[in-house]
């Protein structure tokens, strides 16, 4: 019982270790790819019959250091996080992806620094978690599940890992809606390699003409996007709800592009698309989400084939997606 009792107590000192970024690491080069691969069987067996389980691995994943072990154990504790949230049974979608964030997105968020990573996101579509338990999600000791079922580390020791990996953790999730838990893992940089970065002059930019109605319920997000947007040339209208999009929709305002997100208070952003091309048939529109392009689309929310950015985006990747699309809908009108 003393030997127990000693094993139960270096196990939970290593957890608050992982919490604080002071455990110790053995930081390796990786292929993320290849990390999230090997694991396929060991999760098949975790999650069960009732869940199943897809990896959607983009081409070309540049390399990262990180500690093997911490990583297959962070993905191995969010996919049973996202398995207990599905006590019915669901789909879990691990993806990979490069991405960068830029100074402007490091600005929300003074531990971010701005360059070029590759995101891996554990996505379910069990639950989802309200404000409330996302604002305190990774406190340690912090849990939703009953006594016994969970220490209340497991997404506290994911969130320390990273950070002491020199990455970054987001969170998207609404009740009934499911999650999103996106892990950011510096690029690593060999000795032939240059970081690749897009000047601001070379970016895509628009005119006043150029409207832009931006429908976002995040205030920091909302503000990030109008800015960005003015920057690049736009004219922008913002709102925070479907419902204020929709009266200006049924006003006389020019509108070239609506750009909203998915997820909102009230009528969801695929509602708002559905009533605003009923009022203008031939408006462009733009998807924004938090959460993983495959999970949105293949758990039914968004239909294949949309037009979608997924959050955090840069500017640079704002610009291009916002000119890609309107140029489109000026093709299909000609």
């Amino acid at each position: 019982m003393a030997l127990q009792g000693a094993q139960r107590a270096a196990g939970l000192t290593a957890r608050l270790l992982a919490f604080a970024r002071r455990q110790p690491l053995n930081p390796t080069r990786l292929q993320i790819n290849a990390v999230v691969r090997d694991l396929t069987d060991l999760l098949h067996r975790t999650l069960g019959e009732q869940v199943e389980l897809e990896t959607v691995l983009s081409s070309r994943v540049w390399v990262i250091e990180a500690d093997q072990n911490q990583l297959e154990s962070a993905l191995v504790n969010l996919a049973v996080n996202a398995r207990d949230a599905m006590p019915e049974g669901g789909k879990l979608t691990i993806e990979t992806d490069n991405t960068e964030l830029d100074e402007r997105y490091a600005e929300t968020d003074a531990e971010v620094i701005p360059g070029q990573y590759v995101v891996v996101a554990v996505s379910d579509c069990g639950e989802g978690m309200s404000k409330e338990t996302l604002d305190r999600v990774f406190e340690p000791f912090f849990t939703t599940k009953e006594v016994g079922k969970g220490t209340g580390l497991g997404l506290s020791m994911v969130y320390g890992f990273v950070k002491q990996s020199g990455g970054h953790v987001t969170i998207y999730s609404e009740p009934g809606m499911g999650t999103t838990v996106k892990l950011y893992f510096p690029r690593f940089y060999g000795e032939t390699e240059a970081i690749e970065a897009i000047p601001e002059s070379a970016m895509p930019r628009g005119t006043l003409e150029d409207i832009v109605l931006v429908v976002e319920d995040n205030d920091e997000v909302r503000s990030f996007s109008t800015e960005a947007l003015r920057d690049l040339g736009y004219g922008v209208l913002e709102v925070a709800d479907a419902e204020a999009a929709l009266e200006i929709l049924r006003s006389d305002a020019e509108i070239s592009l609506l750009f909203t997100d998915v997820v909102l208070p009230g009528k969801s952003g695929r509602v708002l698309s559905d009533m605003a091309r009923t009022i203008r048939p031939d408006l462009p529109v733009l998807f924004t989400t938090g959460y993983s392009r495959n999970a949105i689309v293949h758990n039914g929310r968004l239909d294949p084939g949309v037009q979608l950015l997924g959050k955090p985006f840069t500017t640079a990747q704002l610009a291009t997606r916002v000119r890609d699309v309107l140029d489109k809908g000026s093709k299909s009108k000609s």
